[in-house]
């Protein structure tokens, strides 16, 4: 009898409460200021994060060996028997690879890290997605075979303010700079096959890219019937209302909500991110 255990790390940007009711282990990344160190989610928010970014800007890492080693022997004692990893992209952290090494101490655990290429919410879809076939009773080799069908129906972008902060937290990729802040221009972010972030599209000013947005969710939906997630970190709630109002009257939306990002995807990404998931249904 296969007992299956979920783990992600905290770059899925599900709140807590989603997690316990999922019942998904939560490795968090971790906050490091010059004068102390953070668990994302647990010890620090992302408007503590956001009013600090003029004094300092913090750096992030990977969650700590002990806390996946912590992770893994709870599991054990409690007699999962499988385990199920989903996490950031390989491409902007290396959690995937840490989780991967400590498994390597815990052979009785059969289990399958999925690095899935994406963050935040596109991350956070696929381990709700993984839960609910835990719930279904699916196997876990069902859900190894699933999940990349998943992932090849999901997909996020997102427009920021500045790129400075993707700039200093070394997250920039392979999107253009400089030209485009004197421009004004405001980069549509995405991700590439690899899972880094590369510019889908370049507009002026911050209006143009809440319009942009909307009309790439506009194109997904025409193409059939989509969950859509608009997504906020540091931006106004007007502005958030905005993206939300131009896209929630399209036709073909099964669900549409919102999700907050993270305080460790808040210090790369700076105040004023917002972005749309979706996942084909």
């Amino acid at each position: 009898m296969e007992k299956i255990a979920l783990l992600t790390d905290s770059g899925s940007d599900l709140t807590l409460e989603e997690l316990k009711e999922n019942n998904v282990y939560l490795a968090p990344l971790n906050i490091i200021y010059s004068d102390g160190e953070f668990e994302d989610k647990i010890d620090i928010t992302p408007n503590e994060v956001y009013a600090s970014l003029e004094r300092e800007i913090p750096k992030t890492s990977l969650p700590s060996t002990a806390k996946i080693e912590e992770i893994l022997n709870k599991l054990e004692e409690e007699g999962y028997t499988h385990l199920i990893a989903i996490t950031i992209s390989s491409g902007l952290s290396g959690t995937a690879n840490a989780i991967r090494l400590a498994l390597e101490d815990h052979p009785k655990l059969k289990s399958f890290v999925y690095d899935t290429k994406i963050l935040s919410m596109g991350e956070g879809v696929l381990v709700l997605n993984t839960a609910q076939m835990i719930k279904e009773g699916k196997s876990f080799d069902e859900i190894v075979e699933e999940l990349p069908k998943l992932r090849a129906k999901t997909h996020g972008y997102f427009t920021i303010n500045t790129l400075e902060y993707l700039k200093k937290g070394g997250r920039i990729g392979k999107v253009a700079g400089t030209i485009g802040e004197i421009l004004n221009l405001k980069p549509i972010i995405t991700v590439d096959e690899d899972g880094i972030y590369y510019t889908y599209a370049k507009v002026r000013g911050r209006k143009q890219s809440i319009n942009r947005l909307a009309k790439i969710a506009k194109g997904h939906l025409e193409t059939g019937k989509f969950n859509v997630w608009i997504l906020n970190g540091g931006s106004s709630k007007e502005e958030e209302d905005a993206l939300f109002n131009a896209v929630k009257d399209f036709d073909n939306i099964e669900s549409i909500s919102t999700a907050e990002i993270g305080p460790a995807l808040g210090v790369h990404a700076g105040p004023g991110l917002l972005g749309v998931v979706v996942q084909e249904v």
